[in-house]
């Protein structure tokens, strides 16, 4: 599974893309602890003691985690997940 990476999470990660390992049926949850495994640099960046920062966005095929179950979501094959903070400007 593809990993799409944003701001400077993509700088922290040293790239935009990373492949992690996953199976259908898995969650984004252990996606997002694949790629943290992974890109350890993310952890600091994205939890807050142990939590999913509440200002991090998890996509999976462009609709937020959080419109579903969370974390908890399911994988199907061919899934597109994306990793953003908030993004500000003018």
């Amino acid at each position: 599974m593809e990993w799409k990476l944003f701001a400077d999470l993509a700088e922290i990660a040293g790239g935009k893309e990373v492949e992690v390992e996953t199976e259908p049926g898995e969650t984004v949850g252990d996606a997002l602890a694949a790629l943290v495994a992974a890109r350890p640099g993310l952890e600091e960046r994205i939890y807050d003691d142990g939590e999913l920062r509440d200002h991090i966005n998890v996509l999976r095929n462009g609709t937020n985690v959080r419109a579903d179950d969370g974390l908890d979501t399911e994988l199907d094959a061919g899934d597109e997940l994306a990793l953003f903070p908030p993004v500000s400007g003018g």
